[in-house]
């Protein structure tokens, strides 16, 4: 039996001009300000491009997205990566606006794919989503032994439409996020505090986040819950912010 190969480490060009956009509902969400002071603060580091649109409707949500990919692919200059981050409440799948209306995070997410906008063909595009997805809440298992499950996709010779993505959310399929209303929500200020002081790849630094945020607990109501973020990948490259 021959001996296993090591994987190709081929990393993201992040040379180019690195943008983000922030989609961010206020109303009724105490703490919505700090979590943007620290995104701003963050990416500023980083070397990002950063907006911030505050309290879009339902269709603005959509708008917006569509304003940001137009520029992007208007640009004449090399773009490396796009980082959107959408806070607002929710459910699974779906994020309510300003206006208290719903819009499918789906049709968000397909605006930057690799039919829809050219410049960011096979470029990674990274969605953060800090929002409630369902009613759910987790009071937590006694483990023995923590499992660490890594996936790893080889890199086609064709791009695929939905590659180069990768989903960050607050909380998993239908369990609630939870919100300080004055230092902001633990998982933007986890991954904030994890993106500018740690370096490695983005999956890495992630693995980190949800390191420390299941390692605390969220008292609700008087009740101890645990909360930790999903995320999902379809990079086909190392990605490094720093």
């Amino acid at each position: 039996m021959s001996n296993p190969q090591p994987l190709k480490e081929e990393a993201y060009d992040m040379s180019g001009a690195r943008l983000a956009l922030t989609l961010c509902v206020t109303k009724a969400r105490e703490g919505s300000e700090a979590d943007l002071d620290a995104l701003e603060l963050m990416f500023q580091k980083l070397g990002f491009e950063s907006t911030i649109k505050r309290d879009p409707t339902a269709q603005q949500f959509k708008e917006e997205l569509e304003k940001f990919q137009e520029a992007i692919d208007a640009r004449e200059d090399f773009v490396s990566c796009a980082f959107v981050v959408l806070m607002a409440h929710g459910l699974e799948g779906r994020l309510k606006g300003e206006d208290e209306e719903m819009v499918d995070l789906e049709d968000l997410f397909q605006v930057l794919n690799n039919k829809n906008c050219r410049a960011l063909r096979a470029k990674p595009k990274v969605y953060i989503v800090q929002a409630c997805r369902g009613e759910q809440r987790d009071p937590g298992e006694t483990v023995g032994a923590d499992n660490s499950v890594m996936v790893v996709k080889y890199s086609p010779e064709t791009i695929p439409t939905y590659t180069d993505t990768l989903h960050v959310y607050s909380t998993v399929e239908g369990y609630i996020a939870y919100r300080d209303d004055k230092k902001g929500s633990y998982f933007i200020q986890t991954l904030v505090d994890v993106f500018t002081n740690r370096r490695g790849p983005i999956l890495e630094l992630l693995t980190e986040v949800t390191r420390r945020m299941a390692k605390e607990e969220v008292v609700q109501e008087g009740e101890a819950r645990k909360v930790n973020p999903e995320i999902q990948s379809t990079l086909r490259k190392r990605l490094y912010l720093q």
